[in-house]
């Protein structure tokens, strides 16, 4: 299964939406860093202070030079967001996600409504993930 991503910004709620599936190549990543760049550009909150819900339930497992890639995506500061919230399967793309994330804060869910409940709550630890 070949890559597809959305990336749509909401800048009425400072919420980024980005759904990620099949096998993505370094090609695809740098589609996406395009794709998300101009998605932010459309945001009217201040640097970081979006929220972002990621969708991976259809992802598939990645090449390693792929989770390193993916690594370096969520590690830059210009698109960090103040909550970070990934809708995921029980597969090993999970797991690769968690090697990915290293040492950011986020929560991961298997149900969207959830995961967009908890990014939206006004003290996002009143909702258990």
């Amino acid at each position: 299964m070949t890559a597809h991503f959305t990336v749509a910004a909401d800048p009425a709620r400072d919420l980024v939406r980005i759904k990620m599936s099949g096998f993505f190549t370094p090609a695809d990543i740098d589609a996406f860093y395009a794709a998300r760049a101009a998605e932010h550009a459309k945001l009217t909150c201040g640097r970081n202070q979006h929220l972002t819900l990621n969708d991976l339930r259809d992802m598939k497992v990645q090449a390693q030079d792929v989770v390193a890639a993916f690594q370096s995506l969520l590690a830059d500061p210009a698109y960090r967001s103040r909550r970070l919230a990934f809708v995921v399967s029980r597969t090993l793309a999970r797991s690769q996600l968690m090697r990915a994330l290293d040492r950011r804060v986020a929560r991961c869910f298997e149900d969207a409504r959830e995961a967009e409940a908890w990014l939206l709550a006004p003290d996002a630890d009143t909702i258990a993930a």
